[in-house]
């Protein structure tokens, strides 16, 4: 699992892609961090089940209490994501 996550690390600082845009908002000003998170999983397999095969995952059903509120930079960071949420009127 570590190696997974140097491997990640390492990916992600190689990348001329993600240090040109760093680059372009330092240069356009602003001071820069970047933080992600992923979620790894992790199953056994059983005895006879082979490597390709998935496992069968149940559905988790989410439910929601309350209402949330974003910020104006809420929305231009979704936005950026092209992440659309739907408001209640």
């Amino acid at each position: 699992m570590q190696d997974l996550g140097n491997a990640i690390n390492e990916s992600l600082s190689d990348s001329e892609r993600i240090a040109e845009a760093i680059g372009e908002i330092k240069g356009a000003g602003y001071d820069v961090f970047l933080v992600l998170e992923a979620t790894i999983g992790f199953n056994k397999r059983e005895d006879g089940e082979e490597s390709g095969e998935a496992a069968s995952v149940e559905p988790t059903e989410v439910t929601s209490v309350g209402k949330v509120r974003f910020t104006t930079q809420d929305q231009r960071f979704l936005k950026a994501l092209r992440i659309t949420v739907d408001e209640e009127v």
